[in-house]
């Protein structure tokens, strides 16, 4: 006896595995907006594999540089494929902050997911340029032009950061941006420039290696891979202290049970000891993943931060 239509319908709407496609089912896109060799592109690179076993798909990372991350953020606000996902950073975070009109909304558009990871950042000099920061801080003073300072570009965490530093030791550099961290350390080592910021994490085989000399650490405390580096709260004698940060995102219009499951797969990815340890070794400290809720609450805490910094400093919005 054949079944009433209406009874067949209501049996497939009962029938969790097929009323709802399985998620994911095809590669994800793992977007980052910086260049590759730096420090999040790293981070990235590190977690894809781990996520890719987690969802059962392939995790692909694709850089997006410029724009301190703003270009890949707005790729990753405009997706609609519900396949896309970011590694954000500080970054994200000074953007949001720093550019008066952007074309998505920071708050609205983009959903945190988990917390991954964070380092301090180092302020470097040439190896055989000044011992320690009293002695940069001295020589910048007595130039007659400001020292040039490289980082990977313009509204990014580590401009802010040098500006910050600047703020509050009394004295000026020339920014000069570049496409990514290995093309900012080449330049202080050519000469081209007097200085640079940059993540511990990304500088750390250059530093151990002699090639560069880092003056201070922006982190609360000495990194355990650099003890001889001096806080820059210990260097300047006063508080400072700033980390970045990266976290796992999502469209905001993405599904929640999407969502949901990226942020239960960073959870336990979290748990795993060998991805652990190798954010340890190279200088990048694992944060608890948390909640989609904390997490949000923590980037957008940051852009409250980063604007305070920017009206601190008096520097113009884009």
């Amino acid at each position: 006896m054949p079944i009433p239509r209406r009874a067949a319908l209501l049996a497939l709407a009962a029938t969790p595995a097929l009323a709802q496609a399985p998620w994911p089912d095809r590669p994800l896109r793992f977007l980052q907006g910086f260049a590759g060799g730096g420090t999040t592109d790293i981070v990235a690179r590190l977690i894809a594999p781990g996520l890719a076993a987690q969802l059962g798909q392939p995790v692909v990372v694709e850089n997006r540089p410029g724009a301190g991350g703003t270009i890949a953020a707005e790729a990753l606000a405009r997706a609609t494929d519900n396949h896309t996902i970011m590694l954000i950073n500080n970054g994200f975070a000074v953007g949001a902050a720093i550019y008066r009109r952007l074309p998505f909304d920071p708050l609205a558009d983009i959903a945190p997911l988990a917390m991954v990871a964070a380092t301090g950042l180092v302020l470097l000099v040439p190896a055989d340029g000044p011992r320690d920061l009293a002695g940069f801080i001295a020589a910048a003073r007595a130039r007659t032009d400001p020292p040039n300072l490289a980082t990977v570009g313009v509204g990014s965490t580590q401009h802010f950061v040098a500006e910050a530093i600047q703020a509050e030791a009394g004295f000026r550099l020339t920014h000069i941006p570049y496409r990514g961290t290995p093309a900012a350390v080449l330049a202080l080592r050519a000469g081209e420039v007097q200085a640079v910021v940059e993540t511990a994490s990304a500088v750390l085989g250059q530093i151990r290696g002699g090639e560069v000399r880092a003056l201070a650490i922006t982190s609360a405390a000495r990194s355990p891979l650099l003890p001889e580096v001096p806080t820059m709260a210990e260097a300047l004698g006063r508080a400072f202290e700033i980390d970045t940060w990266f976290a796992l995102a999502a469209p905001a219009r993405m599904p929640e049970a999407p969502r949901a499951r990226l942020a239960e797969a960073m959870a336990m990815l979290a748990d795993d000891q060998a991805l652990r340890e190798r954010l340890l070794g190279l200088g990048l400290i694992p944060r608890p993943p948390g909640s989609q809720a904390s997490t949000t609450a923590q980037v957008h805490a940051e852009i409250s931060r980063w604007a305070g910094v920017i009206d601190r400093a008096n520097i113009e919005r884009q």
